[in-house]
């Protein structure tokens, strides 16, 4: 039967898949241009600002800014960016205005700027290391890029479409989704917006899209470095180190080369955190970097750093402030390294999705150990396949930026998933994925108890390096013997992190021990677990959840009223609870 003709369809308001058409412009890892050492121009500043909670720039392509019909005459046009108000990039909007405190939807930003190229033949592209969570690119009334992804960084190509005089929109879709990484279901605040750093940037017509060097697993004198052009061709880069003289040649086949040698360095570690200024340049490219040399391996339940057995006194942190939401600062970071060093540690586990790149960083030049997660959170949608490879993508994006920071000595793949046998496929995939890209760092999950069989018991363990296990007892789990039991009932030959445990206290709500909410009920959380996880051998780190009080919407009693406060330090940073110090202690006597 021949279909009907619609004579009367209106491409404004009549089509329903609208999104479809932008998925060509979708940008992922493979995209990715390493920035460390490269001159940038940054994009940050006052941004027009506009909600689009119908998503209109999208349905009716606003970004085209069609003022004028085929044939010449007048058309009206419901957005007008450049009067719109302004808000400031980096930010979160729910922390800029206060209607927008609880906004979940698109967001539409608007700004202009100049371009002159500089050199022959250069490339641009605009970098953005952070952007929540969806975000579409338009210049000029073209879409040039699409991201999935709330906290890795994405770039975009934008070479033949810049103009001397360029205006640039950008769509910030914030909407949870049950087939989105993280799903629709977490216990944080869906801050929105672009709220890390916008960047531009000019490479040659060939450059070096990513690099790696670090210790070959294993070994404490032998580096391997590992370069990839943007164009499969071939070349030659050289590899520097000027302060120990060292210099190498890497002969590039089809946009890619590697090579190891042999090497007199001293070695990173939280005590001694060493970095080089490495060089890498091929052609008229060039990249640098402060990188720190270290390895580290798991020998049964032990863990190795540099060939040394080392406990990870540790603690969880979520990108949340009182202030900033989920954007962040140098001296936020630095402060916060500070406090755990303050409480005697020497490891931060980075919940539940990519930090801030800053971190890393801060964390390599301070000599803090890390572990850096991506949001597979609870029970996102195993069964789908969009799902999985927005994870692998976010994954991927995570390695590729941070695989050069010495900090970082394990990636996790998720955090208190249900063992079915979708999960495991979905998460194994996952571990796999983690080695393909970067052999030189230990694979982990934060997995749960198996409280039917009481014992730390996950089929996913199987593909992982280190085991990291979340559990309440003494608060949600309120015997605290069955604890005691799961411990005497595992026995385990690879190392546990404990990477959650804890309990709610507001800061300043003082009791009895008995008492829930106050800061001594908290305290003996501390001190009972403490005591029952020194009798696990194979329990070799404890990452406590949480170091500051968090926002969380989930949470709206009397006590917490929109966070979760389970935090040793409240919100305000500042004000320190009991089991602050209790952990002070107990770090101070595991050396």
């Amino acid at each position: 039967m021949k279909k009907t003709q619609i004579e009367n369809f209106n491409q404004d308001i009549h089509v329903v898949d609208y999104r479809t058409p932008f998925e060509t412009f979708r940008k992922q890892a493979d995209s990715l241009i390493a920035i460390e050492g490269r001159e940038t121009e940054s994009l940050n500043g006052k941004y027009h600002f506009s909600p689009d909670p119908y998503e209109s720039c999208l349905r009716a392509r606003w970004f085209e800014e069609k003022t004028v019909s085929e044939d010449g005459r007048m058309l009206p046009f419901d957005a007008d960016f450049d009067v719109w108000p302004r808000i400031p990039v980096p930010s979160c909007w729910n922390m800029v205005r206060e209607e927008l405190y609880y906004y979940e939807n698109m967001g539409l930003y608007f700004r202009t700027f100049r371009y002159k190229p500089v050199k022959n033949h250069e490339r641009a592209f605009i970098h953005f290391e952070g952007s929540a969570y969806r975000t579409y690119v338009f210049l000029n009334g073209t879409c040039v890029g699409m991201h999935d992804g709330a906290s890795t960084p994405f770039s975009v190509e934008v070479t033949d479409h810049l103009l001397p005089e360029n205006r640039l929109i950008i769509a910030v879709d914030a909407a949870r989704s049950k087939d989105r990484v993280p799903m629709d279901n977490t216990d944080w605040f869906n801050y929105g917006g672009i709220y890390r750093d916008i960047l531009f940037i000019r490479t040659p017509e060939t450059f070096i899209r990513n690099f790696q060097t670090q210790l070959k697993p294993g070994k404490t004198n032998r580096v391997f470095a590992a370069v990839e052009l943007d164009k499969e061709v071939d070349a030659v880069a050289t590899y520097r180190i000027r302060e120990l003289e060292i210099e190498h040649e890497i002969a590039i086949r089809d946009g890619k080369g590697q090579i190891e040698f042999d090497a007199d360095l001293k070695l990173w570690s939280p005590e001694h955190p060493v970095r080089y200024e490495v060089e890498i340049t091929c052609g008229e490219d060039r990249v640098k970097d402060l990188i720190g040399f270290r390895d580290i391996q798991v020998d049964g339940y032990k863990i190795l750093l540099n060939g040394k057995r080392i406990f990870l006194k540790g603690i969880c942190i979520h990108e949340d402030h009182i202030t900033l939401g989920k954007s962040t600062t140098e001296e936020v970071i630095r402060a916060s390294i500070a406090d755990v060093k303050a409480m005697n540690g020497n490891f931060i586990r980075l919940a539940h999705y990519p930090h801030s790149r800053l971190f890393a960083k801060i964390a390599d030049e301070m000599g803090i150990l890390l572990w850096e997660e991506i949001p597979v959170y609870w029970s996102i949608n195993f069964t789908n396949p969009e799902t999985y490879a927005d994870a692998e993508n976010q994954l991927s994006e995570l390695i590729l930026r941070d695989r050069n920071r010495a900090s970082v000595i394990i990636w996790s793949v998720g955090n208190e998933n249900p063992d079915s046998d979708e999960r495991l496929a979905f998460m194994s995939s996952l571990a796999k994925k983690t080695r393909e890209l970067d052999p030189t760092r230990l694979v982990s999950a934060a997995c749960l108890v198996n409280t039917t069989k009481l014992k730390l018991e996950d089929r996913l363990m199987e593909h992982l390096d280190i085991i990291g296990n979340n559990e309440y007892y003494g608060w949600y789990e309120p015997n605290f013997d069955d604890l005691l039991t799961i411990l005497n009932n595992t026995d385990l030959k690879k190392p546990v992190i404990i990477t959650e445990f804890g309990g709610g206290a507001r800061a300043g709500n003082r009791g009895t021990a008995e008492t829930m909410w106050t800061e001594e009920f908290q305290e003996a959380i501390y001190r009972k677990q403490y005591a029952a996880l020194d009798k696990a051998v194979y329990v070799q780190g404890i990452t406590p959840w949480i170091l500051y009080d968090f926002r969380a919407v989930r949470r709206m009693n009397r006590y917490q009223e929109g966070f979760n406060r389970k935090g040793l330090i409240d919100s305000d940073r500042t004000t320190k609870k009991l089991a602050y110090y209790v952990t002070k202690e107990y770090y101070k006597t595991k050396g």
